[in-house]
């Protein structure tokens, strides 16, 4: 285990927020900013989650508990579900419990995996944080999100993918433990790309070919006229092209790489390259995604090899080798070759 600092993760990267800022347009400035500081503010704050329930070890149900920040950014809030309890009124409550127990379900049921930590530890999130606060994150304990602006960006409980995503950053701090810059980066948060996308594939009963390979779709609001995501892993750099957002930076090969010095150097741009050589296997493999391609990401993420330093060639020799291990000299490995290859980073 690497011992880095739990990174406080978003799903909305700062360079799009930065952006936004900067609009002639009040009501989508205004948003961006108080979000952006809201974002510094908890980033350099000590996680102080909510007391977790009693442990009574791993089991293979989910122990979740949803409370309600009452559009306040005092953490955790009123608790408002707890696991078992009947549905309530409020949607946004039922749906972040339902994404917690999705995620649980893809781990523990697909790959014997207790909870985000192996070990059974407790699924806990905040909803209606803050106000118009146009972002979900990970702060190293629990997953919190927001209401959106209502224009740019909606209800950040929608997209399943966004919930699997951000619980994804706890598996990854819980096992290779990758470094939150650079290419270590990247990975860490393409691998909560990866999950994040199995986890609604999983729910839905999607295979490869019928999944959208989107990142936060339906999460876009009316005032985004040009845009179905945030992300697409088959197509890095096409998830939006608005006059409001911009152009989708993300490059998909290691001939667009973007070096910066913003957003810890990139992690939300460069991690379109493992996000699309993970959807090119995906796909060249066929079937449901989780099962082999999924198979071989969460072996490398729990096998103990990595660095927490990893780069993109590091994890991808990483990924020929599980694939080996595991599946032997067939087409898995072949299908892993090919895709890294694909998109320009050496796996031998």
């Amino acid at each position: 285990m690497n011992q880095h600092s739990p990174a406080f993760c978003t799903i909305v990267p700062p360079h799009l927020l930065e952006r936004l800022a900067e609009s002639d347009d009040p009501a989508i400035s205004e948003a961006a900013r108080r979000t952006l500081l809201v974002d510094t503010a908890q980033r350099t704050a000590r996680a102080q989650g909510p007391a977790a329930p009693a442990d009574a070890g791993p089991s293979d149900k989910p122990k979740r508990t949803v409370y309600d920040a009452r559009n306040r950014t005092e953490l955790p809030g009123d608790q408002v579900r707890a696991e078992g309890d009947a549905a309530v009124r409020d949607a946004t409550v039922n749906r972040a419990y339902a994404g917690l127990g999705a995620t649980f379900d893809l781990f523990a049921k697909v790959y014997g995996h207790r909870s985000i930590d192996g070990a059974g530890m407790p699924l806990l999130a905040s909803v209606h944080f803050d106000e118009k606060y146009d972002n979900a994150f990970w702060n190293g304990e629990q997953m919190v999100f927001g209401d959106g602006d209502g224009e740019l960006f909606l209800d950040f409980t929608l997209p399943v993918d966004v919930i699997g995503h951000e619980l994804a950053h706890g598996f990854t701090q819980h096992t290779a433990d990758l470094a939150y810059y650079g290419q270590a980066g990247a990975l860490n948060e393409s691998v909560s790309d990866v999950f994040g996308s199995l986890v609604k594939q999983y729910a839905l009963g999607q295979s490869a070919a019928q999944a959208d390979w989107l990142i936060g779709a339906g999460l876009l609001g009316p005032a985004v006229d040009n845009g179905v995501a945030l992300r697409s892993m088959k197509e890095p750099g096409t998830a939006y092209d608005d006059d409001v957002l911009g152009k989708d930076p993300q490059p998909a090969t290691m001939a667009d790489y973007v070096r910066t010095s913003s957003d810890n150097g990139g992690v939300h741009i460069n991690s379109g390259i493992p996000n699309h050589a993970f959807y090119l296997l995906a796909t060249e493999l066929g079937g449901n995604a989780w099962e082999r391609a999924g198979q071989i990401w969460y072996d490398v993420m729990t096998g103990g090899t990595l660095t927490g330093e990893a780069r993109f060639s590091e994890f991808a020799r990483a990924t020929a080798a599980a694939a080996k291990a595991r599946f032997g000299d067939g087409e898995e490995i072949q299908a892993v070759l090919k895709a890294w290859t694909a998109v320009g980073v050496p796996a031998e």
